[in-house]
């Protein structure tokens, strides 16, 4: 029997084997290794003074930095400083020090020798260099744009994850927090935002200019500063005595609210569920041109394009990238990796807070997919590219770390982990951690050591085979009733390919068991590679449900009959019934099968079960399935639309061109419009090239229709 596969994983590190296997491009074991960089100073405070020009792409700046010495003797600073050209370097008194500028490094000689805790301060004057600007946008630090149809000209810092020192000299490591000030000249009507506390705004008439003074009074670590310059309309809200406000341009004022309107009550979830205040006086939410959000302390930079209208909001909602970055003001800001092998500490966290607040926000079944999707995106990168140590201090460039490992499958680790500790113990630990390192680099082992502290219990087991080695857990089910003695038995091999570096994972799993009369979830351990369980029922089981509430990450094989598959379809929660609705595509010429999911695409109260039985029928391509797939195309929720339009699309039937046209008049979702644009190229009748040209030009959210009728317009002229 042919057998579809529901998977999850995770990873570690295992320094002497090569994770590479069939399907996947990259081999983390390889690559260097990395370290934490050491420090001769401590940097207590960076005064940068800015003068932006954003027609001419350029700035002159002027950057203090208050540092204590870590060492005695300390007769030299060295600064990192790139992409501009320093023309002065000043001591507190403001005698002239003498220095030498490469092309990544300042180095400064002072004037006497420091002892360990002495303070000093240089203050260095220097401006960008024209051609690094003149082509257009500079290799990092601060990033200008020039006005198109989507946002004005503009300047905004693109600080992470070691950009910072493009802008101004500093110490560009995150184990060094600092406080700082921004104070930076701008031509009016631009208005700067930036880390902190508005301290002033001063407007030089004569000039036409604005000077906006800003300052973030507890530290920080550097690549968390950040400043942007462009019209913006600022639109204010607050939650309790916090403000929190929304930096948007003009153009997307109307929008603006949908994205953002749930912020303060995300934020009361979240002072709620960490057990910890707020950590900083403001809350901004920035738009800029760059991609995703980048969580700056107290100022997340946001793409505009998460800004949409009326018609988008169904199916492209910004809880997840609004909540994710609000959750870094504590998992991020507030406590901050030490160095870039623990990525996880910010992104994980981070991860799991956005699922946190999806579950409470929609309700536990838009949760569960929501982790669903989370596992599946590592799925594929493991699959695809690569497995590593979640981890891990081999890779090439920081940015390497922030992927799918460090984000969603980080995320799933901390739910095993929920779930292993339950949640009062769970959400103890994160209070303790937060209020234990807040303002400080940490590491894993801060973290682990906390979670030994709150718990009492020895967790190094867990972490040791999901945080530092590779791969996830590949298990064959199977079960056995044996009607005379009225006893299951389960057996579960786990079968991944341990030469890898992957463990024989150890692990506590739910099962649920339901009959006729009884149901009962029991717990057991897997442990050995090959293990072999026994339970005692009143009645064969209608349903044997393995990982029971979904927590395990998991890739599984699990053979059931279509009668088991038939009764779960129905009868479980929406990751089970999904999951059955997928193994019933292996019983394509079984009446009964085709009635089950039939009727599951047509009655399940959960939009993501119906679209898993539309997918699955779609998947048969059956003729005698058209005239249902097209009732399908007028569901309730746009998602399963769009699956039945897509379905329907690869039958490739002319006659059905008319159908399509006229659901893309009728729908109200650019998801399913899309879909319906697709599905009409694929007919391969060029008479509709018209048409398609003419949805072509039509204005849509990320050119979701533009984009849609462009490959149904490539589909008809191959």
């Amino acid at each position: 029997m042919k057998k579809t596969k529901l998977i999850s994983v995770l990873c570690g590190i295992f320094l002497c084997a090569s994770f590479l296997s069939p399907g996947q491009t990259e081999d983390y074991s390889l690559k260097p290794r990395q370290f934490e960089r050491s420090r001769t100073f401590d940097a207590l405070h960076y005064l940068v003074e800015i003068q932006l020009d954003i027609e001419n792409k350029s700035f002159m700046g002027r950057s203090t930095i208050i540092l204590s010495s870590l060492q005695d003797e300390l007769d030299q600073i060295e600064l990192d400083a790139e992409d501009f050209l320093v023309q002065k370097v000043t001591d507190n008194w403001d005698h002239p020090l003498f220095f030498e500028q490469t092309d990544t490094k300042l180095k400064i000689e002072l004037k006497r020798k420091y002892n360990y805790g002495e303070t000093l301060s240089l203050t260095a004057t220097y401006r960008s260099e024209p051609e690094v600007h003149q082509s257009g946008e500079p290799k990092k630090g601060l990033r200008f744009y020039e006005a198109t149809e989507d946002h004005p000209a503009l300047v905004a810092s693109d600080s992470w994850p070691n950009g910072v020192h493009h802008w101004f000299p500093c110490f560009d490591f995150p184990n060094d927090k600092a406080t700082n000030e921004i104070i930076a000249t701008v031509n009016e009507p631009n208005k700067v935002c930036a880390n902190g506390r508005l301290v002033q705004v001063k407007t030089n008439k004569e000039q036409g200019t604005a000077t906006y003074h800003w300052l973030q009074d507890n530290p920080h670590s550097t690549y968390l500063m950040f400043m942007a310059a462009a019209p913006y309309q600022v639109l204010k809200d607050h939650y309790k005595d916090i403000p929190i406000n929304y930096w948007v341009f003009p153009q997307h004022v109307s929008d603006a609210p949908r994205s953002y309107e749930l912020t303060p009550k995300m934020m009361e979830f979240f002072i709620k569920t960490f057990q910890t205040p707020y950590p900083w006086e403001k809350y901004d939410q920035v738009s800029v041109p760059f991609g995703g959000g980048a969580e700056s302390t107290s100022a997340t930079a946001m793409t505009y394009r998460i800004l949409h209208d009326e018609k988008a909001h169904e199916d492209f909602s910004s809880i997840g990238i609004v909540s994710h970055e609000l959750a870094h003001q504590w998992w991020g800001d507030l406590i901050t990796l030490r160095s870039w092998e623990h990525a996880w500490m910010n992104e994980s966290f981070g991860t799991y807070s956005d699922y946190l607040y999806t579950a409470h926000e929609l309700g536990d079944r838009e949760g569960q997919i929501n982790l669903l999707n989370k596992k599946n995106s590592y799925l594929r990168e493991a699959k695809n590219e690569y497995i590593r140590p979640i981890v891990t201090d081999r890779y090439d460039r920081p940015q390497d770390l922030f992927d799918a490992h460090s984000y969603p499958k980080g995320a799933c680790v901390l739910h095993m982990l929920r779930f292993m500790l339950r949640d009062e113990a769970f959400f103890r630990i994160f209070k303790q951690f937060l209020h234990t390192y807040a303002f400080q680099p940490v590491d894993t082992h801060d973290f682990t050591k906390t979670v030994k502290q709150v718990t009492g219990k020895n967790m190094d087991w867990f972490f040791e085979q999901w945080l530092y080695k590779p791969g996830h857990p590949v298990l064959d089910i199977s079960s056995v009733w044996d009607e005379k003695e009225n006893n299951l038995t389960l057996k579960i091999r786990q079968t991944q390919d341990t030469s890898l570096g992957i463990p024989i994972y150890k692990t506590p799993v739910l099962i649920k068991l339901r009959t006729e009369q009884e149901e009962s979830i029991q717990q057991i351990w897997l442990v050995q590679e090959e293990e072999t369980f026994h339970f005692s029922l009143d009645s064969r089981p209608l349903l044997v449900r393995f990982d029971e509430g979904n927590y395990l990450l998991k890739e599984w094989e699990f053979s059931k009959s279509k009668e088991e598959l038939t009764y779960q379809a129905k009868n479980d929660d929406v990751i089970g019934r999904m999951w059955a609705c997928q193994e019933l595509g292996n019983f394509q010429n079984d009446t009964k099968a085709r009635y089950i999911l039939q009727e599951t695409a047509q009655e399940d109260s959960f939009w993501a079960v119906r679209q898993a039985a539309v997918e699955t029928l779609g998947s048969w391509k059956e003729p005698g399935l058209i005239s249902f797939l097209r009732a399908m195309c007028l569901d309730a929720n746009s998602r399963v639309r769009a699956s039945s339009l897509s379905a329907l699309g690869e039958f490739g039937q002319k006659n059905l061109a008319d159908f399509f046209k006229q659901r893309f008049q009728k729908e109200d979702s650019y998801l399913a419009q899309a879909q319906a644009l697709r599905a009409l190229g694929k007919t391969g009748d060029k008479e509709h090239i018209p048409f398609l040209k003419k949805a072509a030009a039509m204005p849509s959210y990320r050119n979701i229709i533009k984009n849609a009728a462009e490959e149904a317009l490539d589909f008809l002229q191959q």
